[in-house]
C-alpha cells in the first residue's frame, strides 16, 4: 500500500490533478473525481450542478480521467480516481486508463445525492450487492480496484459486503465511518482488503482511532486543501507506525 499511509479523498469537482499535486508533500495517495462515466450517472450530476454542486462534467470523461493522470505522471504520489456509472463497458475503459497509468480505479458506492441514487449509482450500489460485485469484477480484470462504501445506510450490513466485494476481486475498501466509527473495526475483521478509513480525520486522536480499530491508511476529505491538516495527520500517522515498529 501506499506511504506515508495518508490520503486526500476525492471531493466532487473540485479532486483533479492540481489539488492532488498540492497535497503531495503530505500524502501518500489521492483519489481523483467523482467522474460519471456514462449518459445517466452524467445526466444525475448535470442536475446537481444545476442545483448549485460542484461536478467534473467533460465532454469526454474517460479522456479527462487519462489527462488527469497524465498531469502526475511525475508525482510521488499513488494516484486513484473515484467513478460513478450504471455500465460496465464505460467502467472497463475508465478501469484501463487506469492501468496503464499504475493508477487505481475507485468505484463509487458512496455519493448520496437522490440524483445519482435514482439512476442505480452511489449509494444505490450499497443495497445491490449483485450489481456492486458485477462492477468490481469489471474493474478489477484491468486495474486495482478500490470501492468508496459509506456507514449508516439501511438494511446494508457492511463486513458483509466486504466479503463479498473481496470475492468479486476488490483490492481496496475505503470507508466513510459517518458517527460509526467502529464499523471499521467490524469490516476489518471480516475481510483483508486494505481497508482506508474516512470521515472527521483531522488530527491525532482520530487517527490513532481509526488506526487501532485496524484500518491500514487514513484519508482526508473536506479539509484535503489545507496543509495545516494534512501536516498534523501526516505526522499522526507516522508516529503510529514507528512506535508499531519499535514495539515489534
Amino acid at each position: 500500500m501506499f506511504t506515508p499511509r495518508v490520503a486526500v479523498a476525492s471531493l466532487s469537482g473540485e479532486a483533479d490533478a492540481a489539488w492532488a499535486r498540492a497535497a503531495a508533500p503530505h500524502v501518500g495517495c489521492a483519489f481523483l473525481g467523482g467522474v460519471s462515466l456514462d449518459g445517466p450517472t452524467r445526466e444525475a450530476a448535470r442536475r446537481l450542478v444545476a442545483r448549485d454542486r460542484t461536478e467534473f462534467l467533460p465532454d469526454d470523461p474517460v479522456a479527462f480521467v487519462d489527462d488527469q493522470l497524465h498531469a502526475l505522471a511525475d508525482s510521488p504520489i499513488e494516484p486513484a480516481v473515484n467513478v460513478r456509472t450504471t455500465t460496465l463497458g464505460s467502467l472497463r475503459e475508465a478501469a484501463g486508463v487506469c492501468a496503464a497509468h499504475d493508477a487505481v480505479v475507485e468505484v463509487n458506492a458512496h455519493c448520496r445525492q437522490a440524483e445519482m441514487c435514482e439512476v442505480g449509482a452511489g449509494e444505490a450500489l450499497l443495497r445491490d450487492t449483485d450489481r456492486l460485485c458485477e462492477q468490481v469484477a469489471a474493474a478489477s480484470a484491468f486495474a486495482t480496484t478500490s470501492v468508496k462504501v459509506r456507514t449508516e445506510v439501511e438494511g446494508v450490513d457492511l463486513p458483509a459486503l466486504a466479503r463479498a466485494l473481496e470475492r468479486a476481486g476488490a483490492d481496496w475498501i475505503h470507508v466513510d465511518a459517518m458517527d460509526s466509527e467502529a464499523v471499521v473495526g467490524e469490516v476489518r475483521e471480516a475481510c483483508d482488503l486494505s481497508l482506508v478509513a474516512n470521515n472527521g480525520v483531522r488530527d491525532r486522536a482520530t487517527v490513532r482511532e481509526y488506526l487501532e480499530y485496524g484500518a491500514d491508511a487514513v484519508s482526508v476529505g473536506r479539509p484535503s486543501d489545507d496543509p495545516r491538516v494534512l501536516r498534523r495527520v501526516r505526522e499522526a500517522v507516522d508516529e503510529w507506525f514507528a512506535d508499531r515498529e519499535v514495539r515489534a
